[in-house]
């Protein structure tokens, strides 16, 4: 068969039987998704709607219990289940949780010993945890609680109202926590030019106090991997040096 004569098979059209066959193949795709979702809502219907329609159908009166409703009670039923399903799943995760959740912490609070310990420590996690550390802006150092004694700090807010109207310098709002349980502390007011803030994290600072200074962070802190190239001022204005001369 020569060149020709195959590229001619190669572009003959299809038949009507091979067109009416993808025609066929695309709509059953189409179709397949519906047809499975049918198939799961009737069984769970049929199932959940026909087991427990008789529980309902109790208190309802004579002239709604005809064979022709038992697809709307199927129906009716199945929400029923599923609202009173979702209703105990909100009911054991806001209500039964928070309460037994309640009941253990004031259990384990009375246990001599053990509640100091277990408020100790919750106190610390509820420091570590993300909601609270947002309100931590940055790690400061200030003079505290004499000049020449130095303390670490949370840099918390700018000062605002009342307290920045009357004094004359710009102020920040500066907490100090106290060690080992950084939750107490004292709230300071400082003015912005003596603060010094620190490159060290959050975390870090915490693990610092906590540990009651045993904990240190490295410094300096280690360099990037891949420094950018920068020109040393006046290097680019230096004339090239001559040997020869």
């Amino acid at each position: 068969m020569s060149a020709a004569q195959r590229s001619s098979s190669k572009t003959k059209p299809k038949s009507g039987f091979h067109t009416a066959r993808n025609a066929f193949l695309s709509g059953l795709l189409l179709l397949a998704p519906l047809a499975v979702t049918w198939l799961v809502f009737s069984w769970l219907i049929t199932k959940v709607g026909g087991t427990f329609r008789p529980v309902f159908q109790v208190f309802a009166p004579e002239s709604f219990k005809r064979e022709n409703l038992e697809l709307i009670w199927n129906v009716l039923t199945t929400i029923i289940v599923v609202g009173l399903v979702t209703l105990l799943g909100y009911v054991s995760r806001y209500v039964l949780s928070a309460y037994f959740g309640r009941t253990a912490e004031r259990f384990i609070d009375n246990i001599p010993g053990v509640g100091s310990v277990y408020r100790w420590v919750k106190q610390i996690v509820d420091t570590f945890s993300a909601q609270k550390r947002n309100i931590f802006e940055k790690v400061v150092l200030v003079e505290y609680p004499a000049p020449g004694s130095w303390v670490v700090g949370f840099l918390t807010n700018r000062a605002a109202g009342e307290i920045q109207h009357r004094t004359e310098n710009e102020l920040v709002t500066v907490f100090i926590p106290t060690t080992p349980n950084p939750t107490s502390g004292f709230l300071l007011f400082y003015p912005q030019h003596r603060v010094t803030t620190l490159d060290m994290s959050v975390s870090e600072a915490m693990k610092l106090i906590i540990s009651g200074g045993t904990v240190v962070p490295p410094w300096p802190p280690p360099p990037p991997t891949n420094p950018p190239f920068e020109i040393e001022a006046g290097e680019e204005d230096t004339p090239p040096r001559n040997d020869a001369s």
